[in-house]
């Protein structure tokens, strides 16, 4: 009892500190949040409280933003290998189960192989038609008994096959799983990063051109300021429905963090990538925001989008900068519009954030 009393006690503490790192720097109490400062309470998972500290001390606050990453590279990263390891114990205990029944059937193949020689040893020997029948007798029942061991294995084999694919299943769920935002459906970060990853090494092989556009929401923080964080998450739903309603095949999407999307567009030269993009802001545009709990209408939505083009020479970190340097300029010179590097507007250096 004194054990319980002191562990509730040592759990609540951890849980006062979570609660007041979240009240002090004015966060959503939504349950990622919570669990991210739970565990940094704890000081179990130390490259995350590294992280946290490190960023709190650059930048005085954590952003959504922040948030997502820490969260997606310390937290559900733990899940989705806790998952993996209990699937990958079930498949190794079914394993196990079908190894035994194979070993027990290969005991009575050895069994029924002696029956054989025994029984053929004595019909050299058998002087009478009686002691002939005795070993047929024999010879029938053990044929039966090895009928059954092979179907009794044959129906375990056939049940294990389909629980071993269920399984499969699972784990292709969870690999899923890991790389989808929960919110928006879209791919995730890491999703992304594996993504951008391969196009890059497949264009720089095939010399196909290759295309990437960066999204950022208008304004998106004074949607959560003023009406709320699940207003927010409204938007991001509404800017991700507009993507998948405009991007299709070989095409790829992702949420890169926070309010940023972005648009791998294999294939795809700097002019069409322009029209492309130009198609998802309007998309987002034409719809308006409702406010779910009154109705009332809140508005549109609008993104700024840049756009850069692989160039002999980019890695996919310089890829991506160049496309962010277009994002900002767009955010420069008024939002809701697209620039791409082409554009007498665009600035390699230009890395100021505006929302």
């Amino acid at each position: 009892m004194i054990g319980l009393l002191e562990e509730h006690e040592r759990t609540m503490a951890f849980a006062e500190v979570a609660l007041g790192q979240i009240r002090s720097l004015r966060q959503t109490a939504v349950p990622r949040n919570y669990e991210i400062w739970y565990v940094y309470a704890t000081g179990y998972n130390s490259a995350l409280n590294k992280i946290i500290n490190e960023t709190l001390a650059r930048n005085g606050k954590l952003t959504e933003s922040d948030l997502d990453q820490i969260y997606e590279t310390y937290l559900s990263q733990i899940r989705t290998t806790e998952r993996i390891d209990k699937v990958g114990s079930r498949v190794i205990s079914e394993i196990d189960d079908v190894m035994s029944l194979i070993t027990d059937a290969l005991g009575m193949t050895a069994t029924f192989g002696n029956s054989l020689d025994g029984a053929t040893q004595k019909l050299t020997s058998a002087k009478d038609i009686s002691q002939v029948k005795a070993v047929v007798e024999a010879l029938v029942a053990s044929t039966r008994e090895m009928q059954e061991t092979n179907r009794a294995l044959e129906s375990r084999l056939m049940v294990s096959k389909q629980e071993i694919s269920n399984l499969q299943h699972s784990l292709e769920a969870i690999r899923t799983e890991s790389l989808t935002d929960p919110l928006t459906s879209l791919g995730n970060r890491k999703y992304f990063d594996r993504a951008i990853e391969s196009a890059v090494a497949h264009a720089t092989q095939t010399s196909e051109p290759l295309s990437l556009l960066m999204l950022d929401i208008d304004h998106f923080k004074s949607f959560n300021d003023n009406y709320g964080h699940l207003t927010g998450d409204q938007v991001l739903r509404l800017v991700a429905m507009s993507l998948k309603q405009t991007i299709k095949g070989q095409d790829i999407t992702a949420r890169y963090g926070g309010e940023e999307f972005a648009v791998v567009l294999p294939n795809t030269a700097l002019r069409q990538a322009l029209t492309v993009a130009d198609h998802i802001r309007r998309a987002v545009m034409s719809k308006q925001l409702k406010k779910k709990s009154t109705g009332e209408i809140l508005g549109r939505v609008t993104i700024s989008v840049g756009v850069s083009m692989l160039q002999s020479g980019d890695d996919t970190d310089s890829f991506i900068e160049r496309a962010d340097a277009c994002l900002y300029a767009a955010k420069r010179n008024g939002r809701n519009r697209v620039i791409c590097e082409a554009d007498p507007e665009f600035s390699p250096n230009d890395r100021i954030q505006v929302a």
